[in-house]
């Protein structure tokens, strides 16, 4: 694509990070103000995550941020849980902040309540800057954001997550958003790399969905539904179904992957009687599935897998800032220790500023996933 501008080089410091947990969330905000103040002086842009306690302070938040740092431009929001180098913070109130420069120009925040939104809002931006990338948030709320966000990267790639799904508008772009898809474009100038972890393993083959109704699949390969899936998770599973609740999911195998990639949904329900599966998805004969089951030994292998890609793909270049959007089900509930990926990021990768959430759903590229962790890094442009 042709550009009516030289690429900016992008060499200059790491972003600062600081991240703090109060009672109120004017502690929080003094303790991260003070930790990111000796950036303040070149910082044009901010990245601000709270966890749900402070969603209802979000506005005031942001007014105490940009009139202390006299940074304009900040996005982010209120989730689930949010991280910071290598802390999760889940339950209580709890601030994580990151501030650092870019290029001027070539960074826009945006945000859109409907699919014809995007891309003519930032047209002319892309038409200067694009190919993009998207470091984005959506309301889990919102039935038009896996609309919005198919509508988004057709501008480009996205990374990014659903956050929370109660309460006030709890996204940032510029000013507090409700609903819809909103973040930060980066333009082509901007080197990001993004890496994407399953959090679940296949535990047999790929199967053919022969009769289904929205979301009940009554059989695959022509046979009972619940017949295949006890055959495939196991004696002890078939014994006691209700323990498949919460470990035993269901995987829709992405169409042209060619790594084998796909989207893990709920399995909701079985009828004994009929011997068919309730899915968290609508499926129509012709679908494909496979069943795959949730294992923190599994996802720490993929983890570290993405990272040695990602290590490969940085070739010795510094990173600048990091973004991890992780799901609310991974962290302390699937690894059985607080901070543990974050752990493994912080070795594999040499400790790089880093601020993400704890999602209600990740995004990575133009798809909506669970149980999976997508990992953004900025790192300096190549020589």
């Amino acid at each position: 694509m042709s550009r009516a501008h030289p690429l900016t080089p992008f060499t200059v410091a790491p972003f600062t990070v600081a991240h703090a947990a109060a009672e109120h969330w004017g502690l929080a905000a003094k303790a991260c103000l003070e930790g990111i103040q000796p950036a303040l002086a070149e910082a044009n842009i901010g990245f601000l995550y709270t966890t749900e306690q402070f969603g209802p302070a979000l506005s005031s938040i942001l007014t105490f941020l940009r009139e202390t740092t006299r940074i304009e431009q900040w996005v982010g929001g209120a989730a689930p849980g949010v991280c910071a180098q290598r802390d999760e913070y889940r339950d209580g109130g709890a601030l994580a902040v990151m501030v650092g420069r870019l290029p001027e120009g070539a960074f826009r925040p945006f945000a859109c309540r409907e699919p014809g939104d995007f891309p003519p809002d930032n047209g002319a931006w892309l038409t200067l800057h694009g190919p993009a990338t998207g470091l984005v948030h959506a309301d889990p709320r919102d039935p038009s954001a896996p609309e919005l966000v198919v509508a988004a990267a057709a501008a480009g790639f996205l990374a990014g997550g659903f956050l929370s799904g109660g309460g006030p508008p709890a996204q940032v772009a510029g000013t507090v958003k409700s609903d819809g898809l909103s973040g930060l474009l980066l333009g082509a100038e901007v080197p990001v790399l993004v890496g994407h972890s399953q959090g679940c393993s296949p535990i047999g083959s790929v199967h053919r969905v022969t009769e289904a109704w929205e979301g009940v699949v009554m059989s695959l390969d022509g046979r009972p539904a619940l017949d295949v899936l006890k055959e495939e998770a196991g004696e002890l599973i078939a014994r006691n179904l209700r323990s498949a609740a919460g470990y035993i999911h269901v995987g829709l195998p992405v169409a042209g992957s060619d790594t084998g990639d796909y989207v893990v949904r709920n399995l909701l329900g079985v009828d004994m009687r009929q011997n068919w599966l309730a899915v968290g998805e609508r499926l129509t004969p012709g679908d494909t599935l496979i069943f795959v089951r949730r294992d923190a030994n599994s996802a720490q292998r993929d983890l570290r897998r993405m990272l040695g890609d990602l290590k490969a793909r940085l070739a010795g270049r510094r990173i600048r800032a990091a973004f991890y959007f992780s799901c609310i089900g991974r962290g302390v509930h699937m690894f059985g220790q607080a901070g543990r990926e974050l752990a493994l990021i912080a070795e594999e990768l040499g400790e790089p500023p880093l601020i993400g959430v704890y999602a209600n759903g990740e995004i990575n590229c133009d798809r909506l996933y669970t149980y999976t962790g997508v990992l953004a890094l900025l790192p300096e442009a190549a020589p």
